[in-house]
């Protein structure tokens, strides 16, 4: 059984708009929201976020995004996810980002993401 965080993250993955919109309402509050720094702000409800995560597989057909790593402290989740695909290059890539989430009652109301994992470099 998958976490809503993990099924909204296997969304970006799928090819097919309604599959993927029918995920991420799965994933999500009513109301929810989502922000990363490319989403320009918090984004609201499944729809908007919908629209966004199709954006992303437009512009990366066949990339996908896993978790790989998640925990959870006091009601806050946290997922390490490792987006992949070809690059530009032809080259396979994979680039983390580091999300955190509040949930009420099995769906998520609030995920903010940051590029990277956070580590020094």
């Amino acid at each position: 059984m998958s976490t809503p965080i993990e099924t909204f993250f296997s969304a970006w993955g799928m090819t097919d708009d309604a599959a993927r919109a029918d995920a991420i309402a799965d994933a999500f509050a009513s109301d929810g929201t989502y922000a990363d720094p490319r989403s320009q702000g918090a984004l609201s409800g499944a729809q908007a976020i919908a629209g966004y995560v199709n954006m992303f597989s437009a512009n990366a057909p066949g990339w996908t995004a896993k978790v790989v790593n998640s925990d959870e402290i006091d009601g806050t989740h946290r997922a390490t996810v490792a987006f992949g695909g070809l690059g530009p290059d032809g080259n396979e890539m994979v680039q983390h980002g580091q999300y955190f989430a509040d949930l009420t009652d099995g769906k998520i109301t609030r995920m903010v993401g940051f590029v990277g994992t956070g580590a020094p470099e």
